[in-house]
C-alpha cells in the first residue's frame, strides 16, 4: 500500500515525537530521524529557505522535549533534494547554529516526502561536548565543526577533499581526494588524542560508482588492515561538482575495541569490518541481502544483520541506530513493513536516505547497538 503524500508529510513531520535516548557508559545519546518542514498549519510551504526554517523549529521542539537545545547537537546529517539549495538552506541553517556548530555532512538524496525539499537527521547529547579544532586545518567557511568530542567518541564531519591551509578544493582523481580526505581526518584525529586505528564507523558518499574500486584502493591505505571500521558507500551528488568523495566518520577510544565477525565467515579483503565493538556499543557495517524485491532484500540483510549480532551476544532489541539506504524510495513502505516484523514497535526511527547502492542492491542498512 502506497502512503499519500498528506500523511507520509505528517508522518515525517512528526516521527521525532517518539523518543530514542540511549545511555551508554560516560555518554548518552538521542537520535532524531527524518525531520522536515513542508507545511504549517495546513498550509505548504514550497521555498527551500522557509522549509529548512520550519524543519529546525521543528527539531528545536523535539529537541526541548528531551530537555536539550541546539547547542547539544553533534551530528546533523542534511539531505537536500537539489544541490542548487545548497547555499540558500545554509543561510538559514547557520541562524541556528550560530556558535560551535555540529559536525555535518550534506549530501544530494531523494526524499520519501514527495513535497520535501530538506531534511536533517541529528546526534544530540546533554552531556559535557568538546569541540576539536586542529590549529593546521582553517576553520570552515560553513556552518559546521571539524569534530566534536564526547567522552571517549569522536564524531567528525564529512570530509571533502579540501587544502588544510586554505580550505580551497583540492582537485584531482578520485585516488588523490580520497588520500586528501583522510590526511584532513588524520588532523581532526590527531588533534582529538586519536589515531585512524580508533575508526569504528565511516560513510562514504561517492559521486560516481564507477569509482568505487579506486576509492577502495586508496581508502584501504589509512584504515588499520587488522580491524578496519565497519562502513556503508553509497552513491550521492555532493555540494561542490569538484568534489568526488565525502567521508564522514566516528571514532572511539576504547582498549576492549575488536571485530564482530559472524561464525564462520571468512576475513574478507574489502578495507571494513563486519562491525567492531567498543565495549559499550556494536557499530556494523551497511549489509545487503539477495533477494527478488526491495522487501525480500531488507529480510536477507537483516537476516545478515541478526548473524553478526549473535557473534557479539546481541540481538534486536539492542539496536539504537538504524539508517536505510534505498536505491527507489517507493519502497520504503516494503521495506518498513519487514523493519517492523523484524525490529519490533519499539525500534528506533531510521533515518532514510533515497540513493543508489553499489551494485545492484536495492536496500542497504546499517545499524548501531548499545550492549
Amino acid at each position: 500500500m502506497r502512503l499519500s503524500p498528506g500523511f507520509l508529510s505528517s508522518f515525517l513531520a512528526l516521527a521525532f515525537l517518539s523518543p530514542q535516548q540511549i545511555s551508554a557508559q560516560g555518554a548518552a545519546f538521542v537520535y532524531i530521524s527524518n525531520v522536515i518542514g513542508t507545511e504549517s498549519g495546513g498550509i505548504a510551504i514550497a521555498g527551500v529557505e522557509e522549509q529548512t526554517a520550519a524543519a529546525l523549529d521543528n527539531l528545536g521542539e523535539a529537541l526541548r522535549e528531551r530537555g536539550l537545545d541546539y547547542a547539544d547537537v553533534v551530528v546533523s546529517n542534511v539531505f537536500l533534494r537539489d544541490t542548487r539549495h545548497f547555499q540558500a538552506m545554509n543561510g538559514v541553517y547557520r541562524t541556528y547554529f550560530q556558535q560551535n556548530p555540529p559536525t555535518r555532512a550534506t549530501v544530494q538524496a531523494d526524499l520519501l516526502d514527495p513535497n520535501a525539499l530538506f531534511q536533517i537527521s541529528v546526534v544530540a547529547t546533554g552531556d559535557a561536548r568538546e569541540v576539536v579544532t586542529p590549529p593546521g586545518l582553517k576553520s570552515p567557511a560553513l556552518p559546521y565543526s571539524w569534530g566534536i568530542k564526547v567522552a571517549n567518541t569522536l564524531f567528525l564531519s564529512g570530509a571533502t577533499s579540501r587544502n588544510p591551509e586554505t580550505y580551497q578544493p583540492v582537485t584531482g582523481d578520485v585516488q588523490t581526494q580520497t588520500r586528501r580526505v583522510f590526511g584532513n581526518i588524520g588532523l581532526v584525529l590527531e588533534e582529538a588524542g586519536m589515531s585512524f586505528a580508533d575508526l569504528v564507523s565511516c560513510r562514504v558518499f561517492l559521486d560516481d560508482p564507477r569509482s568505487f574500486g579506486v576509492m577502495n584502493a586508496a581508502y584501504a591505505e589509512f584504515v588499520p588492515e587488522r580491524d578496519p571500521p565497519a562502513r556503508a558507500t553509497v552513491r550521492a551528488p555532493l555540494m561542490n561538482v569538484v568534489f568526488s568523495t565525502e567521508i564522514q566518520c566516528v571514532a572511539v577510544s576504547s582498549p576492549d575495541r575488536s571485530v564482530v565477525r559472524p561464525e564462520g565467515q571468512a576475513r574478507r579483503r574489502l578495507p571494513f569490518s563486519p562491525g567492531i565493538d567498543t565495549g559499550d556499543r556494536v557499530y556494523l557495517a551497511g549489509m545487503t541481502g539477495r533477494g527478488g524485491d526491495a522487501a525480500e532484500e531488507a529480510r536477507a540483510a537483516l537476516g545478515r544483520i541478526r548473524s553478526t549480532l549473535e557473534a557479539a551476544s546481541l540481538d534486536f532489541t539492542d539496536v539504537e541506530n538504524v539508517w536505510i539506504y534505498l536505491a527507489d524510495v517507493r519502497d520504503w513502505d516494503a521495506v518498513r513493513a519487514v523493519l517492523d516484523e523484524t525490529l519490533g514497535a519499539h525500534a528506533p526511527e531510521p533515518t532514510v536516505v533515497g540513493s543508489r547502492l553499489m551494485g545492484r542492491s536495492l536496500v542497504e542498512i546499517q545499524i548501531v547497538v548499545k550492549r
